[in-house]
C-alpha cells in the first residue's frame, strides 16, 4: 500500500465525493464510488503530484460507469413490470426526481471524454485543472464542454415527455 494515501485522502477525498455526486445525485452513492477511486490509487504508481486530477477523472468515470449500469437495470425492472404507482401528495417529488433521472441517462448517453470534461467543470474544477486532468490543452476544455452541453440539451429534448 503507498505511504502517501493518507494525506493524497484527506486532501482530495471531499472533491471526489463532489464529482461522483453530481454524476449520481446520491451522497451515499458518490461515497462508495470514492472508496471504490481510492482503492484503485492505493494500488496504483500514480504520482502524489498528479492524484488530484487522476482521482477526478477516475471518480467522473466510476460515476458514470454506475450511472449506466443502473439505467440498464432500470430498464430490466420496467420491462418486467416493476414500475410503481404514485400518490398525488408526492407528485411534485416524483416530477423533480425524473427530471434528474433524465439528465443523469442523457449525461450516460454522451461520448464519455465529454461526459467527464462536463462533469469536472461543473463540479467546480477550472479550465485548467480540467485540462490537467484530461491531458487537454486549456483552450480545448470550453469547445469540449460546450459541445458536451449540446448534446445533453438534445438529447433532452429528443426524450422529453410529451405534455
Amino acid at each position: 500500500m503507498r505511504t502517501d494515501l493518507e494525506q493524497v485522502f484527506r486532501a482530495s477525498y471531499p472533491r471526489v465525493v463532489a464529482v461522483a455526486a453530481r454524476v449520481l445525485g446520491s451522497r451515499d452513492q458518490a461515497e462508495d464510488v470514492a472508496q471504490e477511486v481510492f482503492l484503485s490509487f492505493g494500488r496504483s504508481s500514480v504520482p502524489a503530484a498528479e492524484a488530484p486530477g487522476w482521482l477526478s477523472v477516475a471518480a467522473a468515470h466510476t460515476a458514470l460507469n454506475q450511472l449506466r449500469s443502473g439505467r440498464r437495470r432500470a430498464s430490466r425492472e420496467e420491462a418486467a413490470g416493476g414500475a410503481d404507482t404514485v400518490a398525488p401528495d408526492v407528485a411534485d417529488a416524483v416530477v423533480t426526481r425524473d427530471e434528474h433521472r433524465r439528465v443523469r441517462a442523457a449525461l450516460a448517453g454522451l461520448p464519455r471524454r465529454q461526459a467527464v470534461a462536463l462533469v469536472l467543470r461543473h463540479s467546480g474544477l477550472s479550465y485548467a485543472e480540467v485540462a490537467a486532468a484530461l491531458d487537454l490543452s486549456p483552450g480545448s476544455v470550453g469547445t469540449i464542454v460546450r459541445r458536451a452541453e449540446s448534446a445533453l440539451r438534445k438529447e433532452l429534448n429528443r426524450h422529453a415527455p410529451s405534455e
